[in-house]
């Protein structure tokens, strides 16, 4: 149940980043993207947990996402922490979303931890609610994988990106 919680909240961080996205046009920087894809990889391992039984290398992998992700929306905060500086995005209860993604980071990183050291390790499931987790994960990394395609086409993604450039290398090309 545990990696199921967990990836609970790996889906709901991806949703919301995905739809604050999507509804409120807040497109992600470079580091937010690489952020999100902290979160797959954990997301990933959790997955193969809930699917194949929990094994250490499945850990390792997320351990080492969740690793990289801190890492990045850490540089993140680094990069706006002067005095004066408005930072990058919306806030949501007045913290960025690159200080919540070290938030989640951290408690992911915990969670895994503990996880790791139970000595059950039978955590396979194919109930509804564990099906509905993996096609919600599943779902967001491709919705995330098209929107990222369509932000930064095949070549690298602006620093402060306002629009959709692969939408319109797409347009322009194709005449659609």
């Amino acid at each position: 149940m545990g990696n199921q919680l967990a990836l609970l909240a790996v889906v709901g961080m991806l949703a919301y980043a995905f739809v604050d996205q999507i509804y409120f046009g807040e497109l992600p920087c470079p580091l937010c993207l690489m952020q999100r894809i902290g979160f797959v990889i954990i997301g990933f391992a959790l997955v193969l947990n809930i699917r194949c039984g929990a094994h250490s290398s499945h850990y390792g992998w997320g351990i080492i996402g969740g690793l990289v992700g801190m890492m990045v929306s850490l540089r993140q905060v680094f990069l706006h922490i002067l005095p004066g500086d408005q930072g990058f995005g919306k806030t949501f209860l007045e913290l960025h979303f690159y200080t919540w993604a070290y938030v989640g980071y951290t408690g992911l990183l915990l969670g895994l931890a503990v996880l790791l050291m139970l000595p059950n390790r039978d955590v396979r499931s194919r109930s509804w609610f564990a099906n509905t987790l993996v096609i919600l994960f599943i779902l967001l990394v491709f919705g995330n994988l098209i929107s990222t395609l369509l932000e930064c086409g095949i070549g690298p993604c602006a620093d402060d990106p306002v629009k959709y450039e692969g939408w319109l290398w797409l347009r322009s090309r194709f005449g659609f």
